[in-house]
């Protein structure tokens, strides 16, 4: 028997509700199939369960391994990203079946989240030796990836849905974010395939390799363009210290100078992304994160 947390269940329906229903009903014999197929025993899932299903499983031969199924967009780019990596700075995918849109990865241990590093410096640079491992060319099959482009349309997107406004974000800082946005993009170098959402929590401790990623999104832009996830998290910690800004411009200014990138550039898609951040926030709940957009305007006052 395998356990299905009420709380997931009923997020899954909120969030895709008849597909979600019909979805929750399969789960088990779903689990049950790649169970026998893949010869593993799933157990409880994660706690922190959201859009996907998620359980450390243990091999025949006592290995243990995580187990992922779900509805989002997530697949087939997720694993598809995770075969691209090839396990270089990122959990490796071990098995995967497209027709149920399930996967079977590598299970990182200790496995804690880069959040409890308490030397933000320390933190930025493990950040940052991870990023490295990361970014390398890009094969001719890349059909399945987003662009940074793709995720743009988003600004557009909100001002069709507010008859040309900008809805509940103020319009001085969307026209801005939306400007820097486009400019970015039409100046970038060359493209690789980033990990797209590159926070803390998705940054864990490893045996194999002191820090590697999970969970990746997959999307093809800059290198740049993956400092901004680390910028904005987590916005309720850095907004709770006695100095944000502070802590933002030594982020920034250590980011350009391990990585070799322009300030000005990292702090421009950092704002961009966070407005971002904020549009989807909006599209998902139809209100606006005050928090998010507190964060937006630290960086908005903040000059490079």
């Amino acid at each position: 028997m395998f356990s299905i947390p009420e709380k997931f269940a009923n997020f899954m329906l909120t969030q895709f509700g008849e597909e979600g229903r019909t979805w929750l009903k399969r789960l088990p014999t779903i689990l049950a199939t790649y169970e026998e197929r893949w010869n593993v025993t799933i157990g409880e899932p994660v706690p922190n369960l959201s859009f996907n299903y998620v359980a450390p499983a243990v091999r025949a031969d006592g290995s243990e391994v995580m187990l992922k199924t779900g509805l989002t967009d997530e697949f087939p780019a997720q694993p598809q990203a995770l075969q691209h990596f090839d396990g270089k700075g990122m959990a490796q995918l071990l098995a995967y079946d497209e027709s149920e849109a399930i996967m079977l990865m590598e299970r990182l241990k200790p496995g804690l989240s880069l959040r409890v590093v308490e030397d933000d410096e320390r933190a930025i640079s493990a950040a940052v030796s991870v990023m490295r491992k990361l970014w390398h060319p890009l094969s001719e099959q890349h059909y399945a990836f987003p662009t940074i482009g793709d995720w743009g349309q988003a600004f557009a997107e909100l001002r069709e849905q507010y008859q040309g406004g900008t809805g509940p974000i103020p319009a001085q800082i969307f026209d801005k974010a939306e400007r820097l946005y486009q400019e970015l993009s039409a100046s970038m170098a060359e493209p690789v395939l980033l990990h797209g959402d590159l926070h803390q929590d998705n940054i864990l401790s490893s045996e194999r390799d002191t820090w590697l990623a999970v969970d990746p999104k997959g999307v093809i832009g800059e290198p740049a363009f993956e400092t901004g996830a680390i910028l904005r998290n987590f916005w309720p910690d850095i907004l709770s210290i006695s100095d944000p800004r502070a802590l933002t411009v030594r982020r920034i200014d250590q980011l350009a100078a391990e990585l070799g990138f322009d300030k000005e550039r990292i702090h421009s898609w950092a704002l961009a992304q966070a407005v971002l951040s904020v549009i989807w926030s909006v599209e998902d709940t139809g209100k606006l994160e005050y928090e998010g957009l507190y964060f937006v305007n630290l960086l908005n006052a903040i000059k490079m």
